[in-house]
């Protein structure tokens, strides 16, 4: 099982966040990919995929996924498993949020995408955010808040990354 761990990081926080993802797999599993570098085509190579993105001041897009958004809607993404995790600020943007990784569940799924690594919204507190699932009860991925929760980061990644793995082995076996 190879995992493809597509990213765009402005504040290295997102690609820090990757490799303690990464780190929570054996060595070999996890090939991480900065959206600077890569272009997101090369995420179809993968049958298992992780994406994680960022969301910028009033709800907008991280610049590294900003520059591929449009070639969201040429991947195949049918068959795939691909998990989510986002970054934001919870206090300083309260109304947006996660919203990033909202708007990125929306796309993958609209290209066929099975998404995996839902996580509950216990002990966040944000007035409004687009990456909620449609019962409010759970975010659409890992959410992290290195700016005001940094000491919950580490258990939040452990927890979430046994979580998927799990979810990738119920899916596989199924």
């Amino acid at each position: 099982m190879e995992i493809g761990l597509f990213y765009g990081s402005t504040t290295c926080y997102t690609e820090i966040a990757a490799e303690k993802i990464q780190g929570q797999f054996d060595d070999g599993v996890i090939s991480l990919f900065n959206l600077k570098d890569t272009p997101l085509a090369d995420s179809e190579k993968f049958d298992l995929i992780i994406f994680g993105i960022s969301t910028w001041d009033y709800g907008e897009i991280q610049e590294d996924w900003e520059s591929h958004w449009d070639e969201i809607d040429d991947l195949d993404l049918n068959g795939k498993i691909i998990a989510l995790y986002g970054m934001g600020d919870q206090i300083g943007y309260t109304e947006w949020f996660q919203d990033a990784l909202g708007m990125l569940h929306d796309k993958v799924i609209a290209q066929g995408g099975y998404v995996i690594g839902f996580w509950p919204n216990d002990g966040y507190e944000f007035a409004s955010s687009k990456a909620l699932t449609q019962d409010e009860s759970q975010f659409v991925g890992l959410a992290l808040d290195e700016d005001n929760q940094y000491n919950e980061s580490e258990l939040r990644i452990s927890t979430w990354c046994q979580q998927i793995k799990s979810e990738i082995n119920d899916v596989l076996t199924s």
